[in-house]
């Protein structure tokens, strides 16, 4: 609770894509304005309807999904910690095994094959006329 930023709620930027302003969302060209008090007034009306909005979500939804997104990854960190990690180190190490049989089963059978074959072919001289 001690290093909870209460100014910067997004450090590392994850919700840039939601970050909306009035300007962002409505905007009169050039030659169709409206009355100057209408626009104040639509401005003052869009930031406290989506002030309200949000804040009413958030104290509605915000502690239970919080909770359950808390659980969620959780769950998350306990399948990878005590069962994805061990089964892909386990993996790993098979594969390891069979990488050296295999690779030990292709120098013996078909190393002396293609060291054969190469000697047969390093004779070949092709000459351009």
């Amino acid at each position: 609770m001690a290093d909870l930023d209460l100014l910067n709620r997004d450090p590392n930027n994850l919700n840039d894509h939601v970050r909306v302003a009035f300007e962002d969302v409505l905007a009169e060209p050039d030659g169709a304005h409206s009355i100057d008090c209408v626009w104040k007034c639509s401005y003052s009306c869009f930031n406290c309807a989506k002030n309200c909005c949000y804040n009413v979500l958030t104290i509605l939804c915000g502690l239970p999904l919080a909770l359950c997104w808390g659980c969620e990854f959780a769950c998350i960190t306990f399948s990878h910690v005590w069962q994805i990690t061990p089964c892909l180190r386990a993996f790993m190490i098979n594969c390891g095994c069979a990488q050296k049989f295999f690779g030990t089963c292709l120098q013996c059978c078909l190393g002396p094959i293609c060291e054969s074959f190469g000697l047969c072919f390093s004779n070949i001289v092709v000459k351009n006329a």
